[in-house]
């Protein structure tokens, strides 16, 4: 009996350890990144996080999550395995306006042909987000990609309908922030580890 109890003891102790040992995090704008996670069966880690300004405002913070560090979009976009982009709002938005924004940044990282492909899911996710109407101060959505599964956006801690099966989609998203003509530069090279 007192075998079990003390079994129980150094398995409570240890369960308590598990967050100290794993528990590093970066803060940015107040809003705390694990620097590493779980994801689809893989172990991610923080890339790197940022915040969004429009002009002197600051809108969201973002955080990128990869299977191992890099520092270019290329690399992010070349690499194989889950992936995660983070959102947490500083301020609250129109949800509409958040995936009209998500599609105009699209369409500025694409060329006209690739975007048609994608019409369909764009379409989709534009109206996840005017579903909800508001995304208000302290809210966070994530944008997974799963292999085998496909994209994942996840909303107020709840996937959003179907999964978007094409990787191109998922990538389509990542260039909103890493691509060519990013919605924020510093934004940009903070995700992609760079000091600011």
């Amino acid at each position: 009996m007192r075998a079990i109890r003390l079994l129980r003891a150094a398995l409570l102790c240890a369960c308590c350890a598990l967050p100290c040992l794993s528990g590093a995090q970066t803060t940015i704008s107040g809003v705390k990144y694990d620097d590493a996670l779980q994801l689809g069966g893989s172990r991610l880690q923080l890339n790197g996080a940022g915040t969004r300004y429009k002009g002197p405002f600051k809108v969201y913070t973002a955080g990128l999550y990869l299977p191992k560090k890099s520092g270019t979009a290329e690399e992010v976009i070349a690499q194989s395995g889950a992936k995660r982009i983070t959102v947490t709002m500083l301020r609250d938005i129109d949800a509409t306006e958040m995936g009209k924004m998500f599609t105009r940044g699209m369409e500025d990282n694409m060329d006209r042909a690739a975007v048609v492909k994608l019409i369909p899911g764009i379409m989709r996710m534009s109206q996840v987000f005017s579903d909800h109407k508001k995304l208000q101060t302290g809210e966070t959505f994530a944008i997974d990609w799963i292999p085998g599964t496909g994209t994942v956006l996840v909303l107020r801690g709840q996937p959003q309908g179907e999964p978007f099966r094409e990787p191109e989609f998922f990538n389509a998203l990542l260039r909103i922030w890493i691509g060519a003509v990013p919605a924020d530069w510093k934004l940009k090279d903070s995700l992609l580890g760079k000091p600011s």
